[in-house]
């Protein structure tokens, strides 16, 4: 199973990179592939939304905080979307 977590960068000031990684890895483990970083103390984001949405779509499972910056990304609205329009094309 795959995850969309955050993996921590930077020693002195925290930063994440968001990335894509299998769930029987460790959080610094060897991830599938990045998707975006997350620095907490500039509150600044930047995410990959199309590479976000492939692996959501084949079933990966964002953690809580993932989800959370996601979701104010407004990720997941587009995934609807996203889903809509291939429903209506296979009708």
């Amino acid at each position: 199973m795959v995850k969309l977590r955050l993996k921590r960068c930077g020693r002195k000031q925290p930063i994440y990179r968001i990335v894509a990684i299998d769930v029987r890895s460790r959080r610094e483990g060897r991830d599938l592939r990045k998707v975006g970083f997350y620095d907490p103390i500039k509150n600044q984001t930047y995410l990959n939304v199309p590479n976000i949405i492939y692996f959501l779509e084949k079933g990966a499972q964002p953690t809580g905080t993932v989800h959370d910056i996601s979701k104010k990304a407004g990720v997941f609205q587009e995934l609807r979307i996203n889903q809509t329009k291939s429903k209506s094309i296979n009708d």
